[in-house]
């Protein structure tokens, strides 16, 4: 007869971090990444002026256009040819009757007219223009 071995298991009371840390920063590096990534709206470079702050509670439909002359709505890519289609059934699902109007600065003049002519067309004469805040020190400066 023989004897059968009998196996005895020590219990490992060492914690073994360092896969942990690796997957954190993995994450971490990752996260620090994406997140400029995650920042809603468009890139638009706004005009500089004095003009008075309006509320920005007040709730409306956001139109912008970007550098390179792409119209947006609500973030939302859309072709001129279809801006009072998609215009208009933006407005009717969050119920408004406002149109902010946010265009980069160094797009072309006529651009923006078209933009405003065809909402003008809509019917909507509720049309705010989107702007930075002037400096008061860059002001002085100037003068």
């Amino acid at each position: 007869m023989q004897r059968r071995r009998v196996r005895r298991y020590n219990a490992y009371s060492d914690i073994n971090i360092a896969n942990l840390v690796d997957v954190v920063l993995v994450l971490l590096i990752i996260f620090m990444i994406s997140a400029p990534l995650l920042q809603s709206g468009i890139e638009v470079d706004l005009p500089k002026t004095r003009a008075a702050i309006i509320d920005s509670e007040a709730q409306g439909v956001v139109v912008s256009i970007d550098t390179r002359g792409g119209i947006y709505i609500n973030d939302v890519w859309v072709r001129l040819d279809n801006l009072e289609t998609a215009l208009d059934e933006e407005m009717r699902s969050k119920n408004t009757s406002m149109v902010y109007l946010r265009a980069d600065s160094t797009i072309t003049y006529g651009l923006a007219i078209q933009v405003i002519a065809r909402i003008k067309e809509m019917g909507i004469d509720a049309i705010s223009l989107v702007t930075t805040p002037l400096e008061e020190n860059s002001t002085k400066r100037k003068k």
